[in-house]
């Protein structure tokens, strides 16, 4: 089993303190054309670029807020879903994913909140203790490879096809506080009516939100 790590890095830097609520998001392999890839990929280069320039006791807030600026630009193009595939649109699909997401429910983390775009999926959860009173958690890593790898095989079975579902990367962020996390579960469920796709969030079927907001 493996167990979290404060820090680890793939192609982008993750956190995982022990214990904490994490918003996460992950996207369809080929769900952002590769010139406007490029393009954002130039941005976030000049922003390591920058952050030389800021003070040291700022740096953190300036990352933070860049990395959020970031997200809204990547997430805005994915709400679009003018261009690359569009699979977890299938009713059949979605239905897998959402009950993927279920399942380690109360095993792995406690589910708060997730919202299954045509594109991508976004998803709030606090990873629990390996064992009852444990301060080794569920490792983010663990997780996201558990629910990406089966829920591809499924997908793929479904649709008929084979090849890579998932874009590697997952973007996560740690909640910080109350407040956070009720603006963060607002904006995932409040997605489908930001992007378009329906009037009201209620309307959306593939979301869900342990709580009455």
């Amino acid at each position: 089993m493996t167990e979290h790590k404060l820090f680890y890095r793939r192609h982008l830097p993750h956190y995982q303190p022990a214990g904490a609520t994490i918003f996460v998001t992950w996207r369809l392999h080929g769900s952002i054309p590769q010139h406007v890839l490029e393009a954002l990929l130039k941005e976030d280069e000049l922003t390591k670029r920058k952050v030389a320039d800021i003070p040291l006791e700022k740096r953190a807030a300036w990352l933070r807020k860049e990395r959020k600026k970031a997200f809204a630009r990547w997430d805005t193009l994915l709400d679009r879903a003018d261009a690359g595939p569009t699979w977890l649109a299938h009713e059949e699909v979605a239905k897998m994913i959402a009950q993927s997401l279920h399942f380690m429910d109360g095993k792995k983390y406690d589910l708060i909140a997730y919202c299954i775009m045509p594109n991508h999926v976004h998803a709030v959860f606090t990873p629990l203790p390996v064992e009852a009173g444990s301060h080794t958690y569920h490792a983010l890593a663990s997780i996201m490879q558990s629910i990406k790898e089966y829920t591809a095989r499924q997908a793929n079975r479904i649709l008929g096809r084979k090849g890579k579902l998932w874009q590697d990367e997952s973007y996560d962020h740690v909640v910080r506080g109350e407040k956070e996390l009720e603006r963060i579960v607002n904006y995932v469920l409040n997605n489908p009516v930001k992007a378009g796709l329906v009037e009201s969030c209620d309307q959306w079927r593939w979301s869900y939100c342990k709580w009455n907001l």
